[in-house]
């Protein structure tokens, strides 16, 4: 049974408990890499020249022990295993072939796909320590699903040939229509290989199909042995790999001597190596990153995006420098590990070890691999990598633009390469982005003000003024990211409301980024409103936003924010721009500062202005008069809820716990108002803060003073309880109004 990490753990690099099952599981998955390294290394290779399909061979080999001992070291992803892979083999090939048809030499040829290789480890190197990584995976699926489905096509195109013997350098579709060229006992190799790993999954899953196929491919060639004398011989025979030493100074030799040959190559052909090297890398990282988000959802962990990108990266250098191929976390073997039983990154550094180990015993025994075979094994794998999930995107016209995105990549890797599909890939990816962002609405509420009432608690009176004048402010709450693809929809949204309102209030808070473009705009809408004496207010106005811009210098810096300008105001949040417009609308009776007012008698509040002067002196004999300083504490959360309080004069507001020990300015209460009901009338503790904003006094009356009241004014208590109930029945309706309107969005 496969242990599983909790998430984020990481499992100790060597346990006891572990070894059992992580060397079963190496064992499992060098058996799939090693045999699709050296058929992507004869790929390669033979590219150049068919005597060069051996020295493939051998870099594949090289390669897949290389990988997996230093990435897996490194790496921080358990279970990953990590080998040459299909595109690297696709990226290369296509290299070799391109320098092949320029005519430069076999062995310049050799020394630029090692050259290669090292530089795309070197751009892996630095995505990982400038955190690259974290971004790679968020590639849209469309676009990956094109690359890796235009890799299983160029591989299967580049295999044709090989698969029916066909004459090194022939084009697949022209293979295609002369079957009198191919070489029947090659197609009869292939195809039992193929339908053998195709079919062996079926009926056993304890062997790989990679290696029954092979052997398959195997029996096959030497029964046509037994019919052919002439190929029990190893050497110029184009059936077979042939012997891995394949070059007369032998292959660590020939990698000496040609690092040496260095100063021979021509500038342009380095500068070339760039692309070619930024697309490696791009795939080879995009292929590990995938691999291990598929790990991480069957094991509950979570790796390590830049680490591992540093180590395949180092991993890659390490190969090509020693003359092996470039690879990537690969899915069929990681998944292999991870069910043979491995639990610990140990098993990758057994798969490279497992991997040496066996190229070196069966080292004489490779040279009898059927070419055929391992272009079957890799036609086969082909296959696997096409995605055919894109199809379903076809049925709906939601996504049948996503279905042209894979198809173009798919064309583009098929027609020009896949430096250009990676382009185009870029390019559709950006397309993708722009269209989610403007096919969404960056409005989230429309609303009015007197339908969105600030926090701060009016008397009915004045709450009767602004649902009468409140529809002169319109708010806008924005959200998602205003840019040039967006502003056309903002305007459409904001421009009715620009001849008819007196201010306009537009919410930044869900903002995630603002351009030079949405910043005109807003210069605009503020002009407009200028023209007819209205205002622009913006709130929610941040310093940092999510791309790290400081929002309000960026504004102060376009010139929608400019100092002492009356035609718009910033406010810090929503509920500020609110009360601002409702003091506005209330006229000059509200905008006296709270500090200025003169303290009120009891008399003179709402709830008591029409008390017998008698019944109020009694009233005020049993209340207790306090005094706050701004920022003091008036009660707090889970005080006792005995006590209710009128201001007399100065500003309180209430703040709501948030949890984590962070709290919500909800309510604000003046002169006048009073606050602590809910509590006096349940008698249950405090639910929330009450914090004096500035100088503050207060009437206190305690719930032990009531009954006393009650006791000898019977209506007058009844009268006032009546009056409180009356009071919070109209603050919650509004409030139940307010959230009503807001879940209509």
């Amino acid at each position: 049974m496969t242990q599983i990490s909790s998430p984020g753990g990481r499992q100790p690099l060597l346990g006891r408990q572990q070894v059992p099952g992580d060397f079963w599981g190496a064992l499992a998955a060098m058996l799939v890499a090693l045999p699709a390294a050296i058929a992507f290394g004869v790929t390669i290779y033979s590219a150049i020249a068919p005597s060069y399909a051996a020295i493939g061979a051998l870099a594949g080999i090289i390669g897949a022990t290389v990988i997996g001992l230093v990435a897996s070291t490194l790496g921080g992803t358990d279970r990953l295993i990590s080998a040459p892979c299909a595109p690297a083999a696709a990226v290369l090939s296509a290299f070799a072939i391109e320098l092949t048809a320029q005519g430069v030499s076999p062995s310049s040829i050799v020394l630029l796909l090692i050259l290669l290789g090292m530089l795309a480890g070197i751009i892996q190197l630095l995505l990982g320590f400038i955190g690259i990584g974290r971004l790679i995976k968020y590639i849209p699926y469309p676009v990956v699903s094109g690359y890796m489905s235009g890799v299983g096509l160029i591989i299967i195109g580049s295999q044709i040939p090989k698969f029916v013997g066909a004459l090194a350098g022939s084009r697949w579709w022209e293979v295609l229509i002369s079957p009198w060229s191919w070489d029947w006992r090659g197609v009869a190799i292939g195809l039992t290989t193929v339908l053998v790993a195709i079919l062996a999954p079926k009926m056993t899953t304890k062997v790989p199909g990679t290696i029954l196929g092979i052997v398959a491919g195997l029996l096959t060639y030497f029964g046509l042995a037994a019919q052919d004398p002439s190929l029990w011989d190893v050497s110029n025979n184009p059936l077979v790999i042939g012997t891995l030493g394949a070059a007369k100074e032998g292959y660590f030799a020939a990698i000496t001597g040609r690092w040496q040959e260095i100063g021979d190559l021509h500038l342009h052909q380095i500068a070339g190596l760039l692309g070619n090297a930024l697309t490696l890398a791009a795939l080879l990282s995009i292929d590990t990153l995938k691999t291990c988000v598929v790990i991480d959802q069957l094991t509950r962990t979570q790796h390590d995006s830049n680490r591992e990108l540093v180590a395949q990266g180092v991993a890659n250098i390490a190969s090509a420098a020693a003359g092996g191929i470039p690879g990537s976390g690969t899915m069929g073997a990681s998944l292999v590990n991870l069910n043979s039983g491995a639990s610990t990154r140990i098993s990758g550094v057994l798969e490279g070890v497992l991997a040496l180990i066996a190229a070196l015993i069966l080292g004489s025994f490779m040279a009898w691999i059927p070419v055929a075979a391992l272009s079957g094994i890799l036609i086969v794998i082909g296959f696997r990598m096409l995605d055919r999930e894109p199809l379903r995107f076809i049925e709906s016209r939601a996504t049948v633009f996503d279905f042209g995105v894979v198809l173009a990549v798919i064309v583009v890797a098929l027609t020009i390469g896949l430096i250009a599909a990676s382009a185009v890939g870029v390019g559709l990816a950006i397309i993708l982005f722009l269209r989610e962002q403007i096919g969404g609405s960056v409005v989230r509420h429309k609303v009015y003000a007197n339908q969105m009432s600030s926090t701060w608690y009016r008397p009915e009176a004045e709450m009767r003024i602004i649902e009468q004048k409140g529809d002169q402010a319109v708010i806008f709450e924005l959200q998602g990211s205003l840019f040039f693809g967006t502003t056309q929809q903002l305007y459409s949204e904001i421009e009715p409301e620009l001849g008819k309102r007196s201010y306009v209030i537009l919410d930044l808070k869900r903002v995630l980024s603002v351009d030079v473009t949405a910043a005109h705009l807003l210069n605009n809408v503020r002009d407009a409103l200028q023209e007819r004496g209205a205002m622009l207010l913006l709130s929610g106005v941040r310093e940092k936003l999510p791309n790290g811009r400081n929002l309000r210098e960026f504004l102060e810096q376009t010139g929608v924010v400019v100092p002492d300008d009356n035609g718009v105001r910033v406010f810090p949040e929503l509920d500020a721009a609110i009360e601002w417009v409702e003091n506005r609308l209330l006229g000059d009776r509200a905008t006296l500062l709270a500090e200025e007012e003169a303290p009120i008698q009891l008399h003179e509040m709402d709830l008591f202005k029409l008390r017998k002067d008698e019944t109020i002196q009694d009233l005020e004999a049993r209340m207790e008069l306090r005094s706050y300083k701004a920022g003091d504490t008036i009660y707090a959360l889970g005080a006792p809820g005995d006590e209710i309080f009128w201001i007399r004069r100065g500003t309180v507001r209430i703040f709501a716990p948030l949890g984590g020990g962070r709290t919500r300015h909800i309510a604000s209460f003046g002169r006048g108002d009073f606050f602590g009901g809910l509590a006096f009338l349940d008698n249950r503790p405090r639910g929330n803060d009450a914090i004096a904003l500035t100088d503050t006094e207060v009437y206190v009356l305690s719930r032990k003073q009531f009954y006393e009241l009650a006791e000898e004014h019977k209506k007058l208590a009844f009268n006032l309880i009546t009056a409180i109930a009356r009071t919070l029945a109209i603050r919650l309706r509004n409030a139940d109004t307010e959230l009503t309107m807001l879940q209509e969005y």
